[in-house]
C-alpha cells in the first residue's frame, strides 16, 4: 500500500510539472483525507482505552464510578472548559431538547471549531506561562503574548512547533519576547520557568544546591541555564504603539557554578546528548532537543496539562511536577496517551477532543452516596474554580451586556482591553494555579457581590437579560426559567420556581424590576454559578 501511494504521488508530481494540472493537489487532498481518517480511528481507540484503564482502577479500589452528568451539567462544563464562556439560553434550550445520542460528541467538535476556543486557550496558556499579577499595566502588556498564542491555537499549530518557536523567539516574535523580557533575560529564571512550563521539571530547586528529593544536581540546573546565557535585549519604542522588545542571540555569554569560577557548558537535562550534537544558536539547539519525538518530558507535560485542564487535576499532580518521585496516578494511561499525542503529530485539539469524548469526562460531579470519593481515581468529575476571565465573560453572557466572543476577539485585533475587565481580572487573580482550591478573600467577595460587572448585570436599567424579561405576557415562572437557563444551563427545580416566583409576586409593582434583579443576583452569587462542575 505504501509503495502504491508513493507511485501515485510521484505520478501526480509529474503531471503537474509537464501539464500544469493540479493532480498533485488532488493526491495531497486524498492523502490528507486518509490521514484524518487514521487519526479519527486512533482517537476512537484511545477514547475506549482511557475509559478501560480509568474504570479498571476504580474497580480495583473497590469503588463505584459516578453516573453520567445530566445534559445541562455536561453542556455547561464543556462550554466553560473549551470556550471559557457559558452557552446562551437559546443554545441550552436546543441542546436539552435534542434527542440525538451522539449530541455530546457533536457538541465537543462544534466547540473546538468555535472562534472562542483559541481565545480561551490563549488566555489559559498565558496564565500557565506568566506569573500571576494584580498590576493592570502588566496585564495590558501581556496581551501581546496572548495574541500570539491565539494565532497558534486558531491555526491548530503543532504543539512541538509552538514550543520550538517560543524557545527561539526573537525581536520578530513580539508575544514570546515579552516572556523573556518579564524575566529580565536572566538565564536562571528562564531555565526555571521554561523547564516548568514545557518539560514539567522543577529544576529551580537545584539552583543553589543539589535537589533534596529529585535527581537534579546543581550542575544540571546551570547546564540547562547556559542555553539562555547568550541573549541580549534592545528596547525600540515605536511611535503611537506599545513598546516592543527585541531579543537576539549573540556568540558570547556563559554561566558559572555559583561561588566558583567554573564555567558550565550547556547540556540537555537527563540526556546523554551534548549541545554540540546540533547546530545553530544555543536556543536553537535547545529547541531541537526539546521538540524531538523521543524527548521524555515535553509531550508528557502537554498531555498532563490537557488532562488537568479538563479534569481539574493531572494524571500527575501537581501538573508541572513530572519528577520520578511524583509518579502518575495511572502510569499506563500516561504512557499510552503520550504515545497517541506524539503519533497524532502533537495535535492539541485532537488531544482535547479525545479526552473530552470519554465517559470519564462525562461523569457528574454530584455525590449521592456515603462512599468516600478518591479524586485521584477520577470516579467523578472534580469541581473546578472559574478563572477571572471565565467569570467576567460569563457575567457578560448571562446579562446580555455584550457578546463575549466578539469582546474577546476584539482584544486580539489590537484593541485595548477594557479597564473594567482588567480591574476585575487583577482583583480576582489568586497566587495559586490549583483550580481545585478556592482562594478568595474580602476583595474578591466584594467584587462578586456589588462590583462591576455584577452590579451592571443585575440592574434592570443596564442588563439586557432583565430588560428582555419585562414583556407583560411572561409569567413569573417563565421568567425564572429563563434566568435558570442563562445562569445554570438547566431548567429550574420545582422548589426554585416556587420560591423565586413567590418573591416576585410579593414585590410592589414599582419594585418588580428590582426584585427580578435580586433573583438574578442571588443566582450568580451561588456556588453553582461560580464553579465549573
Amino acid at each position: 500500500m505504501a509503495s502504491l501511494k508513493r507511485i501515485a504521488v510521484g505520478f501526480a508530481v509529474l503531471c503537474l510539472l509537464y501539464t500544469g494540472h493540479a493532480l498533485a493537489g488532488n493526491a495531497d487532498d486524498e492523502w490528507e483525507r486518509e490521514e484524518q481518517q487514521r487519526l479519527q480511528a486512533a482517537s476512537q481507540k484511545m477514547i475506549a482505552r482511557i475509559d478501560e484503564l480509568i474504570n479498571a482502577k476504580i474497580v480495583a479500589a473497590e469503588k463505584s464510578p459516578a453516573p453520567l452528568a445530566e445534559d445541562g451539567e455536561f453542556l455547561r462544563r464543556a462550554y466553560l472548559d473549551i470556550t471559557g464562556i457559558l452557552p446562551s439560553v437559546a443554545t441550552t434550550r436546543a441542546y436539552l431538547a435534542d434527542s440525538d445520542p451522539d449530541k455530546r460528541l457533536k457538541l465537543i467538535e462544534k466547540l473546538l471549531r468555535s472562534p472562542a476556543y483559541p481565545t480561551h486557550m490563549a488566555s489559559t496558556w498565558r496564565n500557565v506561562i506568566l506569573k500571576p499579577t494584580d498590576d493592570i499595566q502588566q496585564l495590558q502588556n501581556q496581551f501581546g503574548l496572548q495574541r500570539w498564542l491565539r494565532t497558534q491555537f486558531s491555526e491548530n499549530i503543532r504543539y512541538d512547533r509552538l514550543v520550538g518557536e517560543f524557545i527561539t523567539a526573537t525581536d520578530s516574535d513580539a508575544g514570546p519576547a515579552y516572556f523573556y523580557a518579564s524575566l529580565e533575560l536572566k538565564p536562571e529564571q528562564l531555565a526555571a520557568e521554561t523547564s516548568r512550563i514545557f518539560l514539567g521539571l522543577q529544576m529551580q530547586c537545584a539552583q543553589c544546591h543539589d535537589h533534596p528529593f529529585d535527581e537534579w544536581k546543581q550542575r544540571d540546573f546551570w547546564a540547562y541555564a547556559a542555553f539562555f546565557a547568550q541573549l541580549e535585549r534592545n528596547e525600540n519604542p515605536l511611535a503611537g504603539r506599545m513598546q516592543t522588545v527585541a531579543i537576539r542571540d549573540r556568540s558570547t555569554g556563559e554561566v558559572m557554578l555559583p561561588d566558583t569560577e567554573e564555567v558550565i557548558a550547556p547540556a540537555f537535562p537527563g540526556s546523554d546528548y551534548g549541545s554540540d550534537s546540533f547546530g545553530g544558536t544555543r536556543r536553537q539547539q535547545l529547541a531541537v532537543w526539546m521538540v524531538a519525538r523521543d524527548n521524555p518530558y515535553m509531550p508528557r507535560r502537554a498531555v498532563n496539562w490537557a488532562w488537568s485542564h479538563l479534569f481539574g487535576r493531572g494524571l500527575v499532580n501537581p501538573v508541572d511536577d513530572l519528577s520520578p518521585q511524583n509518579p502518575p496516578s495511572h502510569p499506563e494511561l500516561m504512557d499510552e496517551l503520550t504515545k497517541f499525542f506524539v503519533k497524532s503529530g502533537f495535535d492539541i485539539k485532537l488531544l482535547l477532543k479525545t479526552i473530552a469524548s470519554t465517559e470519564a469526562y462525562a461523569r457528574t460531579s454530584r455525590v449521592d452516596t456515603d462512599e468516600e470519593v478518591d479524586l485521584e481515581l477520577f470516579q467523578k468529575m472534580a469541581v473546578k474554580s472559574l478563572s477571572p476571565e471565565q467569570l467576567y465573560d460569563s457575567f457578560l453572557r448571562v446579562a446580555l451586556l455584550r457578546d463575549p466572543i466578539g469582546q474577546q476577539a476584539a482584544q486580539f485585533l489590537g484593541q485595548q482591553a477594557s479597564q473594567d475587565r482588567l480591574r476585575f481580572i487583577a482583583r480576582m487573580r489568586t497566587p495559586s494555579d490549583n483550580r481545585m482550591q478556592f482562594e478568595t478573600g474580602m476583595p474578591q467577595a466584594l467584587a462578586l457581590m456589588n462590583g462591576p460587572p455584577v452590579s451592571t448585570a443585575t440592574n434592570a436599567a443596564t442588563s439586557g437579560l432583565l430588560q428582555s424579561l419585562e414583556a407583560p405576557f411572561l409569567t413569573e415562572a417563565q421568567k425564572i426559567e429563563v434566568l435558570s437557563l442563562a445562569v445554570y444551563s438547566r431548567y429550574p427545580s420545582e422548589d426554585e420556581t416556587k420560591r423565586f416566583s413567590q418573591y416576585l409576586l410579593e414585590a410592589d409593582d414599582d419594585q418588580k424590576s428590582q426584585a427580578l434583579g435580586d433573583v438574578l443576583w442571588a443566582m450568580i452569587n451561588s456556588a453553582e454559578f461560580m464553579l465549573n462542575h
